[in-house]
C-alpha cells in the first residue's frame, strides 16, 4: 500500500458523477494506468461543490462581474480563502469599559479626551483564522489617563490588521500595549501612530509580531513630537520567519524625551528590514537602541538616520547586526550634524556599509567587519546558534536514512489555511496572470494595493510566472486534474503520489525504522508539489534532476513503536544552490559538495513511479 493512501479512497467511486469529485475520479482512472488505491489525503482537497452548485458557479465564472457579486457565497460553498467585507463601524466609547473580547469589526473611537481613570482592552480578535480589523483611535487627547491593551489579534492565520492611532496628543498618564499579532501566520500589518505628540506621558510596547511567519508589517510613527515623554519598545518582529518590516519615525523631534528600543528583528530568518529615522532632531533627548538584527540569518537591512540633527542629548546604540550568518546591511546617518550630543556605539557586526556618521565625539567600542570574527565570538561565548539557521532535522544527509538512526524531526505541520481546489472548468474561466491583477482584485474584493489579498495574489502569480531554475521543470496547478497531467507528462502514466502519513514526531527526536528506496533506491525522476497561498488551492509542482526518494517508518526512540511513515527526497546535485542556503549552513558544506535530504511536509507531496 502506498504512503498516504487508503483503500477507502475507492469509496469515492460512488460519488455523483456530475460533481467535481465525481469527474475527478473518472479522470484519474483514465489518465493513470495502475489500479492502486487512490490517495485519500489528495481526494479530500477536491472541490466540495454539489452538482447544482458546480453548474451555477461555472455559469457565474463566465461573467466575472457576476461571480464577484456572489463572492461570500462562492467562498463559503467552495471552501476558499476570502476575507470578509467589513463596513465602517461608527461605534464610539468614552465611558469606563473593560472589553473582554472584540472580533472582526472596525473600531472607530475609544477613550478620546478621557480625563483620569483607567481603561483596559483585554482581547481583540485573538485566535481567529482570518482576522481583518481596523482600530482608528485609542486614548486620543486624554489627560492623566491610564490605558492597557493586553492582546490584539494573536495566534491568527492570514492576518490583515490596521491600527491607526494610540495615545496621540495625550498628556500625563501611562499607556501599555502588550501583545500585537504574536504568533501569527502570513501577517499584513499597519500600525500608524503610537503616542505621537504626547506630553509627559509614559508608554510601553511589549511585543509586536513575535514568532510570526512569512508576511509584511509597517510601523509608521512611535513617540514623534513628544515632550518630556518616556517611551519603551521591547520587542519588534523577533523570532520571525521571512518577514518584511518597515519602521519609521521613532522619537523624532522629541524634547527632553527618554526613548528605549530593546530588540528589533532578533533571531529572524531572511528578514527584509527598513528602519528610517530614530531620534532625529531631538532636543536634550536620551535615545537608546539596544539590539538590532542580532543572530539573524541573511536578509537585507537598511537603517537610515539615528540621532541626526540632535542637540544637547545622549545617543547610544549597543548592538547592531551581530549576525550568525551575514546578509546585506546598510547603516547611514548616525548622529550626523548633531550638536553637544554624547554619542556612543558599542558593537557593529557583520555589515557592508556604514557611512555618514558624525566625525566628532562618536565612540565605537567594538567594530567587527569580518564574518569569521563574529562566528568565532559566538562559538567562544557558547551562544546558541540561530534557530532558523540550524533548525534541527530540516536538512540531513542520505546516510541518516538507515534503520536505527536517531535524528531530530523538524516541524512538518502544514501552517497554510485550509482550502480546496476549484473544478478545472471554473479555473479555466478565471484570470491567472500579473497582467490581469486588476480583474483579480475585483473578483476577490482585494481592496487597496497593500491589502493581504492583493499581496497574496501578486506573490503567487509572480512565483508561478518566474523562469525555472537550471534543470527544473515547473508548473503551477489549480486542480487535481492539472496536477495529474503535469505528473504524468514527466513520469508517465504508471505513477503514485506519496506524502508523510501524519505529523507525529515533529519537533522531537525520532528513530528510523524500515527504509525503502523508490525505484529500488536508484536515481529517479519525481515531481514534488508544494502549496502556495492563494484564495483557492494552488500547488507549485516541479521536477529537478538527480534525486532519490525514500519511504521510512518513523519510530518512538524509547518504545520503538511506529508513530509515522515518512517520505523523504534526497537531492544529489546541489551545484546550482545558493552558498547561503540553510542546508549548507546547518550541514557545514557548500554547493555541489554534498547531497541534501529533507522530509515531505504535511499536505505537500511527491509523485514518482509506482513500485
Amino acid at each position: 500500500m502506498q504512503v498516504g493512501v487508503s483503500a477507502a479512497g475507492d469509496s469515492a467511486a460512488g460519488e455523483n458523477p456530475f460533481t467535481p469529485k465525481g469527474y475527478l475520479m473518472r479522470y484519474w482512472k483514465k489518465q493513470i494506468s495502475n489500479d492502486l488505491p487512490k490517495p485519500e489525503f489528495l481526494l479530500n482537497k477536491a472541490s466540495p461543490l454539489t452538482a447544482a452548485q458546480y453548474a451555477s458557479f461555472s455559469k457565474l465564472a463566465a461573467d466575472q462581474n457576476s461571480l464577484s457579486t456572489q463572492l461570500p457565497d462562492f467562498c463559503s460553498k467552495a471552501n476558499l480563502l476570502c476575507f470578509p467585507d467589513l463596513t465602517p463601524s461608527l461605534e464610539k466609547h468614552s465611558d469606563n469599559v473593560n472589553f473582554a473580547s472584540y472580533n472582526n469589526k472596525n473600531f472607530t473611537n475609544y477613550g478620546t479626551e478621557r480625563l483620569g481613570h483607567e481603561d483596559a482592552f483585554k482581547s481583540y480578535s485573538d485566535g481567529d483564522n482570518l482576522p481583518v480589523d481596523s482600530f482608528r483611535r485609542y486614548s486620543r487627547g486624554s489627560a492623566g489617563h491610564n490605558d492597557k491593551f493586553t492582546s490584539y489579534a494573536t495566534e491568527g492565520n492570514v492576518v490583515d490588521q490596521s491600527f491607526n492611532t494610540y495615545g496621540t496628543r495625550a498628556t500625563g498618564g501611562k499607556g501599555q500595549f502588550n501583545n500585537y499579532n504574536d504568533q501569527v501566520n502570513v501577517p499584513n500589518l499597519r500600525f500608524t501612530a503610537y503616542s505621537d505628540t504626547g506630553n509627559g506621558r509614559e508608554q510601553s510596547f511589549t511585543q509586536y509580531t513575535t514568532d510570526a511567519n512569512s508576511g509584511d508589517q509597517k510601523f509608521t510613527s512611535y513617540g514623534k513630537n513628544g515632550n518630556a515623554a518616556t517611551n519603551e519598545f521591547n520587542s519588534y518582529g523577533n523570532n520571525s520567519n521571512v518577514m518584511g518590516s518597515n519602521f519609521k519615525n521613532y522619537g523624532d523631534n522629541g524634547n527632553a524625551v527618554n526613548d528605549t528600543f530593546t530588540s528589533y528583528g532578533t533571531n529572524t530568518n531572511v528578514p527584509e528590514n527598513n528602519f528610517v529615522n530614530y531620534g532625529n532632531q531631538g532636543n536634550a533627548a536620551t535615545e537608546t537602541f539596544k539590539n538590532y538584527r542580532d543572530q539573524s540569518n541573511v536578509g537585507d537591512d537598511k537603517f537610515q538616520s539615528y540621532g541626526k540633527n540632535s542637540t544637547g542629548g545622549e545617543v547610544s546604540f549597543v548592538n547592531y547586526g551581530k549576525s550568525f550568518n551575514e546578509g546585506t546591511d546598510k547603516f547611514t546617518g548616525y548622529a550626523l550634524n548633531s550638536t553637544d550630543t554624547a554619542v556612543d556605539f558599542k558593537t557593529y557586526g557583520v555589515n557592508n556599509t556604514f557611512k555618514d556618521y558624525t566625525k566628532q565625539g562618536v565612540t565605537f567600542s567594538n567594530y567587527i567587519n569580518e564574518s569569521s570574527a563574529v562566528t568565532a565570538s559566538l562559538v567562544a561565548s557558547g551562544k546558541k546558534a540561530n534557530k532558523w539557521v540550524v533548525e534541527p532535522g530540516k536538512f540531513f544527509r542520505e546516510a541518516m536514512l538507515k534503520t536505527g538512526s536517531i535524528m531530530p524531526m523538524p516541524d512538518i505541520r502544514d501552517k497554510m489555511p485550509k482550502r480546496s481546489f476549484l473544478p478545472r472548468v471554473i479555473v479555466s474561466k478565471l484570470p491567472f496572470s500579473t497582467s490581469k491583477i486588476t480583474e483579480l482584485k475585483k473578483i476577490f474584493h482585494a481592496g487597496d494595493d497593500d491589502s493581504s489579498m492583493t499581496k497574496m495574489l501578486t506573490d503567487t502569480l509572480r512565483d508561478c510566472e518566474r523562469a525555472p531554475s537550471p534543470g527544473e521543470t515547473k508548473r503551477c496547478v489549480a486542480s487535481i486534474e492539472d496536477m495529474i497531467d503535469f505528473a504524468t507528462s514527466v513520469l508517465g502514466r504508471n505513477v503514485a503520489v506519496r506524502t508523510t502519513e501524519n505529523t507525529q514526531g515533529y519537533n522531537s527526536t525520532i528513530m528510523i525504522g524500515e527504509v525503502k528506496g523508490i525505484n529500488g533506491g536508484k536515481v529517479t525522476k519525481s515531481v514534488s508539489c508544494h502549496q502556495s497561498l492563494y484564495p483557492y488551492l494552488i500547488y507549485y509542482c516541479h521536477s529537478v534532476p538527480k534525486v532519490r526518494v525514500y519511504e521510512a517508518d518513523i519510530l518512538d526512540p524509547k518504545s520503538k513503536s511506529k508513530i509515522n511513515h515518512g517520505v523523504a527526497i534526497c537531492h544529489l546535485d546541489t551545484s546550482t544552490w545558493s552558498p547561503g542556503h540553510g542546508a549548507f549552513i546547518s550541514l557545514g558544506s557548500s554547493p555541489g559538495k554534498i547531497e541534501v535530504c529533507h522530509w515531505i511536509f504535511e499536505n505537500d507531496m511527491t509523485w514518482a513511479t509506482a513500485d
